[in-house]
Order: C-alpha cells, then structure tokens, then sequence
C-alpha cells in the first residue's frame, strides 16, 4: 500500500546508501527538505521575523497535524527544541512532593532516569523499577503490586533505544487510570513507526522527537499533555510564550500547550516538523508500521540464522529497530566498517541503558533500524556484509 518508488524518489539518500539508523536520525523526504530550505530563503530575503508572519497559516497547522497524529486536540500540542526537553518541561513540573513515588522500567533511557536520580537527591522523590516479564518486557503484575499510596507517576518509554521491543502501554495505561497515577510516556522511538492514539494508550503526557522515524529535521521535537493536566503542570521555567506579563507584578500562564514553549525557536524546523507529520500521515501510520515491522521480521530473523551472530531483541512485539553482536566482533567496528561499505547504523551502549544492559551483562550492540522506504534488497546486502566481516 505503500508506492515504495515514489518514497525513495523522495529521499535522494536511498541511491548511495543504505540506511538502517532511523533510530537515530532518519532522512528526510523533499517536502520536508523543500519546506525547511524555502523558508529560510524566505528569512534571507526579507528577514526572521516578517518570513514567520508569512508562515502563520504552516506554524498553525503544526498544531492540527500533531493532533490528528496523535488522537489529540491542538491546544494539547507544544513544539519543543528536542525530546529531551519536551519530555523535561513536564517533568520538572510535576506535582510531587519529597517522598512521593516514581514507577518506571528497567528499559528506561539514560536521559529520563538521570532526571530521575536528580530528584530524588534534590527533591525526595522516590524511584522504583518495575522488573520485565520473561519476554523482557514491563511485568504488568509486578507493576501494579509495586504501587503503593505514595506512589503518583508512571513514566516509561514506549520503545527502548537499545532494542525492538514494543512495551505494553495501553495495558500501563489501564494500570495508571484504575489507580488514579499521572502516565508519562516517551514515545521518542516510537512515534513515526508505530500508530499512537494518546485515548487509547491512556496517558496523560507523550513527548517525543522529529528526527528519527518522522524523518523531519534535528533538533526539534513535541510534547502532549491533556487537558486534564494542562493546569495542573506548571513550566519549571518560563517567557513571554509560555505566559503574559498582565502588570507589574503578575503574569499568567497559556491555556494551552503553548505554556511549555519558547518565544524564540527554529521557525523552519517547525515548518518541517509539520510537513514531516503530513508526510507520513498522507501515507498512512498504519502502512508506515505495517511494513516497518515485516522487513524488520525478515532482517532480524535473518540473522538469527547466522552462526555468529545473536540477536538480542526482547518483548512479544517488535518494532523497527534490531540488535545483534557478532562474536569476537567490537560493535563500534563493525559500524564503523559498514559505514565505509555505504550502510548507515549505530551501536546501543551501556552508558544509554544501565539497567537492561547491566542485567543482561551487555556491553554494546550494533542496533539496525530500519523504516518503510528501506527495501528486500538492501535487506539481503546488508546480510552480505556482516557474513563478510
């Protein structure tokens, strides 16, 4: 269902390379590519700030192609520089209070469990890691047994950057709802390759990025919070978007989502963040996730079948992104070798994912991540390759 022709027409890379690093960065079609370079030529011309009057009709369809991406209304949405401060703004701004308690899984990305451990030094909040099942994925029992009456969060991550595994967030989000818990999710990994519907998964706050599987530009990214927590999240630190200065002495905060913006931003990426979205949207979440996960299937059971090579993605349900390690092969190598062979990876470390690697007594893993204009064929090169080194 997907013109895989025109796709690559698009995306002028797929002719001299072969990239299997989405999940780190993935690349961009023309139209988000054209959308980005016109409006900065347009800045050039006749400057920064009329270029953004100009393009008030794109900067407010943002907000309407991220709520229909997502299941959501537009005063839900706020562009944010990267994920990583999306997901900051609304967690710096919860209402815990020293002692309160945090679940979370042993998956957890580095950058969210950082900002963890700062809090619970700087402000008593509590940490408590929910253990996987026996497929690696969050025990759902284990998690509700874990929660206590101090317990106000769930925050977990949708898709771990040092594997495929897909974690059960509707059934997290039933969890969250019966036992009246805040739900956080970073769908950084996940949004772009997998369909999100925010009603359906349950969670109050979704943050995530454009560079990777919505193949828009770097250094941009999202945050959704619900309207039932819009007013209940203040900003750890704001500006003249986020709230107004209504006199001397008091301000008030935006209504909406914008309250975790900032004035000043990359204009042009947001326009390509948006053009991005109504990328894949026009070609159908549902298609993108269909075939992301059957040439994903074919690639990681492929290799599975090598001798030297083990496969170490974990859950029931897998995504885009596959991780190996080939014996007495360095990860860092062997990327490094592909790369001059024209194929585009990158290698999970421990320092990224403490708790998964730690219990699994890994080190690194050569993470290939593939998307819906990546083919059979470069599949099977691919396979040549490893085999040869």
């Amino acid at each position: 269902m997907i013109d895989i022709d025109n796709v690559r027409a698009d995306t002028p890379a797929c002719h001299h390379l072969i990239h299997f690093n989405n999940a780190g960065a993935s690349l961009m079609p023309l139209p988000v590519y054209d959308a980005m370079t016109s409006h900065l030529k347009l800045e050039q011309t006749i400057g920064g700030y009329e270029a953004e009057n100009s393009a008030a009709q794109e900067l407010d369809d943002f907000y309407s192609e991220y709520a229909a991406l997502l299941n959501a209304s537009p005063k839900e949405i706020a562009y944010v520089e990267n994920a990583t401060r999306a997901w900051d703004m609304a967690f710096y701004g919860l209402p815990l209070k020293s002692g309160d308690r945090i679940l979370t899984h042993e998956s957890e990305y580095a950058s969210n469990y950082l900002a963890y451990l700062q809090q619970k030094l700087n402000k008593g909040w509590e940490v408590d890691v929910v253990p996987s099942d026996n497929v690696g994925q969050i025990d759902l029992s284990a998690m509700e047994a874990m929660i206590t009456p101090r317990t106000r969060l769930i925050a977990i991550t949708h898709v771990p950057t040092q594997g495929g595994l897909i974690n059960p967030v509707e059934g997290v989000g039933k969890i969250a709802k019966k036992h009246d818990l805040i739900y956080m999710l970073d769908a950084c990994q996940a949004v772009g390759q997998i369909a999100l519907d925010v009603k359906k998964i349950g969670c109050h706050i979704l943050s995530g990025t454009g560079r990777k599987y919505l193949r828009g530009p770097r250094g941009t990214g999202f945050l959704y919070v619900c309207d039932d927590m819009l007013q209940k999240i203040e900003p750890p630190f704001i500006d003249l978007r986020s709230a107004t200065w209504t006199n001397p002495d008091q301000f008030e905060l935006a209504r909406t989502a914008k309250r975790y913006e900032n004035w000043e931003s990359n204009v042009a990426g947001k326009i390509g963040l948006m053009q991005a979205v109504r990328y894949a949207r026009q070609i159908g979440l549902d298609n993108i996730e269909t075939r992301v996960v059957k040439l994903a299937k074919t690639l990681r059971q492929a290799l599975g079948d090598l001798p030297d090579i083990a496969v170490h993605d974990l859950g029931v349900n897998k995504c885009g992104i596959v991780t190996f390690s080939k014996a007495g092969k360095e990860p860092k190598e062997m990327a490094s070798y592909l790369r001059h062979q024209n194929i585009n990876v990158s290698v999970s470390n421990l320092s990224s994912a403490q708790l998964d690697f730690g219990k699994r007594n890994l080190r690194s893993l050569v993470r290939a991540s593939v998307h819906y204009f990546n083919t059979e064929n470069e599949v099977d090169r691919f396979l040549e390759v490893i085999k040869g080194y």
